[in-house]
């Protein structure tokens, strides 16, 4: 969710593709996922805190409801993506703000309940171009996981979601006039490349932060870089 107004405004700044720029930030954005998420659940892994059978029952649902936002991505302007894009991530910072830690219930739904939370979430993970751990990890919470167990089975989720999504961006901009040539559908892969040396070498750090930092510091940063991004890129498209 840093990532696409972030590519968004440099893509822009470049003039590539103006009428996709958007596209182009959530499709390169979501690809970047699969290296970050495989770098950091690596990490987390390492630490026993992947709960792999809670993935297992998640990812389906979410990667599929990745892959419906993300194929439909093409035929919505970039404008509304914007804007949908910023309302999502008001929400989801302001959870992180101010929402605190959600009262545990009696554990994890059935398997109807969790066919539905996870496809709603993979929906929006797909219009925000986000692995869905804002919203995984306080409904792992929700349901007496731990909290570094949700941390590190959120990034898990996060592969398959990304490599669903990514797919679902490459298929939609497949046919789409005028894009960069380094371009796989709405992927741009020199900009990928970059975020991917960059985050192979960072992301282990960042799940070694999250194990020893405090995570009310760490949400309220986060939620205000999230308010902060959010704010440009709805003054960029209204």
């Amino acid at each position: 969710m840093t990532l696409v107004p972030i590519l968004s405004a440099l893509f822009a700044a470049q003039a590539l593709a103006p009428e996709h720029t958007v596209h182009l930030a959530l499709g390169t954005a979501m690809a970047s996922i699969i290296f970050t998420s495989t770098a950091s659940v690596r990490a987390h892994h390492q630490r026993g805190a992947v709960d792999w059978r809670i993935v297992r029952r998640l990812a389906p649902a979410m990667a599929t409801g990745a892959l419906l936002a993300t194929l439909a991505s093409g035929f919505v302007s970039q404008r509304a993506l914007a804007l949908a894009f910023a309302a999502i991530v008001y929400a989801g910072a302001t959870q992180m703000l101010f929402g605190g830690r959600p009262s545990a219930s009696r554990g994890l739904p059935g398997t109807a309940p969790m066919l539905a939370v996870g496809t709603a979430i993979g929906v929006i993970c797909g219009l925000v171009s986000a692995g869905g751990a804002f919203l995984t990890v306080p409904f792992m919470l929700f349901c007496r996981v731990p909290v570094l167990t949700a941390i590190g089975t959120a990034a898990a989720v996060g592969i398959p979601v990304a490599l669903v999504g990514t797919a679902g961006f490459v298929a939609s901009g497949w046919r789409v006039p005028d894009l960069p040539a380094a371009s796989l559908g709405f992927v741009h892969l020199p900009a990928l490349a970059a975020l991917v040396a960059g985050s192979i070498a960072t992301a282990p750090l960042g799940a070694r932060l999250a194990h020893r930092l405090p995570a009310t510091t760490l949400k309220r940063v986060f939620a205000l870089l999230l308010f902060a991004l959010a704010t440009k890129m709805v003054l960029a498209y209204l």
